[in-house]
């Protein structure tokens, strides 16, 4: 069994989540901003489909990148090279939302339900949410979204509707961040995609010791002021 949350945005300690499935910690609460930060906060995260209670999770091992650990494969380096694109960051984070809901091949439903869009909506209006967004010839058609607390930035979910789409905003994300200071970007659960990308996994107790101390470190004034435009030669 696991616990059923309060209306107080408290949460069980994560070394009681789960083996089987691999880091469920508790259910019930709501998706308010308080509750969602202090989660995040804590290395813990919601996730759940239409139909299910929120379900928090914390896996161990725990998905991560380390931003000088970007991997960029000959195709990606090309793409990097050669295509005319845009990266923005913050100019359409509903949209990008709403296209990493939609059903990817071989799923019938998602994750990120009408619920998830609105909470993290208002996150990003707070200022802890963020997009990254690749944009060819004035069109959206790849980014990723997360949150944000201190020097830790958290990956929530990318889609990409041109080849390397996602992949260009993926790249900047790591660069960007980096120069920014942070150090590492949570990815939650391994994805053979996010390892092809450079994310590996990490011990739990790593990960939230190095989540306790960059969460306190402040972020820098131009930390969300980035935008690149790159046209091939």
């Amino acid at each position: 069994m696991i616990p059923w949350l309060g209306p107080e945005p408290v949460f069980p300690p994560v070394s009681q989540a789960l083996g089987h499935p691999n880091g469920l910690l508790a259910a019930g609460g709501d998706l308010s901003s308080r509750r969602i930060l202090t989660a995040y906060s804590e290395g813990i995260f919601p996730w759940f489909s239409e139909g299910e209670p929120i379900l928090w999770w914390s896996p161990a091992p725990r998905m991560a990148l380390l931003t000088d650990e970007v991997k960029i494969s000959r195709s990606l380096a090309k793409a990097l090279r050669n295509l005319d694109y845009e990266i923005r960051v913050d100019t359409a984070f509903e949209e990008v939302m709403r296209a990493c809901s939609q059903p990817r091949d071989g799923q019938d439903g998602t994750w990120i339900v009408p619920e998830m869009v609105a909470a993290y909506c208002r996150l990003h209006q707070l200022g802890y949410a963020h997009s990254f967004e690749t944009w060819m010839d004035g069109v959206l058609v790849g980014g990723l979204y997360g949150v944000s607390i201190g020097q830790m930035f958290y990956g929530e979910s990318m889609f990409s509707r041109r080849r390397d789409a996602s992949k260009l905003a993926f790249v900047h994300m790591a660069r960007h961040l980096r120069a920014q200071g942070v150090e590492m970007v949570d990815c939650q659960m391994y994805t053979e995609h996010l390892a092809s990308l450079g994310a590996r996994l990490i011990a739990r107790d790593v990960f939230l010791a190095t989540l306790k101390e960059k969460i306190r470190q402040p972020q820098p004034d131009q930390m969300w002021d980035y935008h690149y435009r790159h046209e091939s030669s």
